[in-house]
Order: C-alpha cells, then structure tokens, then sequence
C-alpha cells in the first residue's frame, strides 16, 4: 500500500463537531446541546421540502436523473441568470470546487488564497497537486488587501478564491475590488457567495462583463439544506460545458433534487429564514459587544468572528468550557492566518442566543 506523495503530505480537514459527539463525550442530552459552530440554519429546512421528501421516500430506488434542467432553471430564475450560466453539484460546494479543479489545473499550477479564509479550497486543489499561494484579509479592517491578490498573480496563477462575505471573519469584499482582481488576470477568479443572501450583496451582474469570472453558492445555509449536499455554480457557459465534461454525472440524488426545488418554491421560508438569521446576528454581535475582554467583528454573513485572548483562555480552552455546557462554537485555531485565540460563533435562535449568552458571561466574565 503506497498512497500518493500528496496524500502523505496532506493535512486532514477539520470540520465543526456535531452534537452527538458532544453529547456521548460530555454526557449531555442531545436536545439541550447549541449547536453555534457550523453555520446552519437555526429554524431547519423548508416545511415544504419536508413534506415533498415524505412524499418521494420510494424514489431512493431509482438512479438519479441526469437531466435537471426544471432544477437548474429554478436556480436560473432565483439567481437572475439563464440556465446556461448555472452547474449543480451533489456534494453542496465542495463538488462544484473539485470540478472547478478537475477543469482547470495541471500539477504544479497555483490558486491565490487569501488568508484568513476558507480552508477547503486548499484542501481540495491540493490533492490535485495545485501550489497554494496566500494573500491577505485584513482582520482589524475586516477588509480584503485586494493588492495581496493582485502581487500574488503569476503566469501559473490558475484559479484565485475571493470569498464574499468572508469566512470566518463575515467582512464583505466590494465590487470594486472584485473588478481589480478581474482586470488583473486571465485566470478563473472564483467569487464565493455561499452566505450572499445574508448580506443583500450579490456580483451576479459582474458575470456578463468578465469571461473569467465564476460565483460559488449553496443550498446549506439560507435555503436550510445542509444535510442533503447541493451546490451550484454561475458562470458563462462555456465555462459551465467545459465543467460538465469532467463533473460525476449522478452525483445530485433524487431526493436532493426534490427538497432543492420544493425549497426554491416556499418564498415565505427563505424571507423567514434570513431576516430570522439576520436578527440572531445583530442580536449575538451586541451581546457580545458588552464583554470587556472579547473582541466581536462586524459580520454581513450568519456568523462572526470574536477574539477572545483577553478573557485567559485559548480558543481551544474556552471551546472545551462551552461544550461542557451544552454549547458548541467553531476553534479557529486551524485557520490559516489566526492564532489560538479566535473563536466563530454561528446565529443561532433568540433563545438559544440568550442561552449562549448566560453560559458565556458565566465562563469568562
């Protein structure tokens, strides 16, 4: 047995903890735990998708359909674009990231990160023997140093990641910025909107103007589907034909088709579940804003980041202090660009808000 030079070299991803491990590890009950680490929707998924899974269970017989075109219309018109312009995944973004690979790296090549971002890009590229190159997020600003990207574009540069609003930090990066990068470079600059609906910003408009641009969303957040993985990505079309020659042909499933398109339908829901979101995070941000020894940051997405080195604990610490009270924010000690004393904190419902906020003060003051 001899796996790949990269394999052997690769960090394994760390991912938000779950509530059963918590519950087994800490001997709680799994309904009492909050779960603030993983930014999921606090209010669960659509009712309309629920009762459209219940009435499909026998489905899950049958291969998926390869033609999605009544789904990817339905992602056309809720994103204001044609169906040309859409790819859908069945592993939620992170599918849409492979394929963003598979279509445009060689080994040796490199993607622009900047730091502190999302992780998973580097995962993912890496395996496909891509060079990742760091750029900067400007934490006290919350701002992204659009010259970082700029400095960092070679003539290898294959695909550059500009995650709007941020993840972990929730800073938005500005359509001016957006353009810079763009007009700096003929690789792929990929734009990542996975929590656009958050913030009311979306560059959907940019999309006609620059061949080389590609959105990345998803069905995890604001739509409530996490747990059944749909992802989707805008583009010109030919950027989109070159990613369906290389994307796995069954990977959404059948019921993850009928949860996406009952969810799309059920209007009341997504305006439900984002001015709900948006209120647990103005709600959690003031809250947090009164600890003298915690430092918040402005957020436009369903979490924000907050320093905690002044309270005496490391992230890992005080992480380890709330899950012993019921409570589960994200470490972001693994961050590339962070140190160990940063935590992200997901909205959750008021209640839960109020709940949090009780066991926190109780724990650090």
């Amino acid at each position: 047995m001899n796996p790949s030079k990269v394999v052997k070299k690769l960090d394994p991803y760390v991912p938000g903890r779950s509530i059963e491990e918590i519950a087994a590890n800490y001997d709680l009950e799994p309904k009492n735990i909050i779960k603030l680490g993983s930014n999921e929707n606090p209010i669960g998924p659509s009712p309309m998708a629920v009762e459209a899974l219940k009435k499909n269970l026998e489905l899950i017989s049958q291969y998926p359909e390869t033609n999605l075109d009544s789904l990817i219309k339905d992602i056309a018109l809720y994103s204001g674009v044609s169906p040309a312009n859409v790819i859908l995944g069945g592993d939620g973004a992170d599918e849409i990231l492979d394929v963003l690979g598979k279509t445009f790296i060689e080994p040796g090549d490199e993607f622009i990160v900047p730091i502190p971002g999302y992780m998973y890009y580097e995962y993912t590229l890496t395996i496909q023997d891509a060079v990742p190159v760091y750029a900067k997020w400007d934490v006290p600003s919350n701002t992204l140093d659009v010259e970082s990207v700029i400095k960092a574009i070679t003539p290898k540069t294959k695909l550059i990641f500009l995650c709007t609003p941020n993840n972990p930090t929730g800073g938005l990066i500005s359509k001016e910025d957006i353009r810079k990068v763009l007009e700096s470079t003929d690789a792929v600059v990929v734009v990542d909107e996975a929590y656009y609906e958050f913030s009311d910003v979306n560059n959907v408009d940019l999309l006609d103007e620059y061949k080389n641009m590609f959105i990345l969303r998803t069905f995890s957040k604001v739509l409530g589907l996490a747990g059944m993985r749909i992802g989707y990505g805008l583009s010109n079309p030919e950027i989109i034909e070159y990613m369906y020659r290389v994307k796995p042909v069954f990977s959404l499933t059948k019921l993850s088709e009928v949860a996406a398109s009952a969810t799309l339908k059920d209007h009341e829901y997504i305006k439900k579940s984002t001015e709900i979101s948006i209120d647990s995070r103005e709600y959690l941000y003031n809250s947090i804003s009164k600890f003298k020894n915690l430092k918040v940051y402005k957020s436009k997405a369903n979490y924000m980041l907050v320093d905690i080195r002044q309270t005496g604990f490391t992230a890992k610490e005080l992480s380890e202090k709330l899950m012993q009270n019921g409570v589960i924010v994200r470490d972001c000690t693994s961050f590339k660009g962070l140190d160990e004393y940063w935590i992200r904190v997901s909205v959750g419902t008021l209640e839960n808000d109020a709940k949090f906020i009780k066991i926190l003060k109780n724990i650090v003051g």
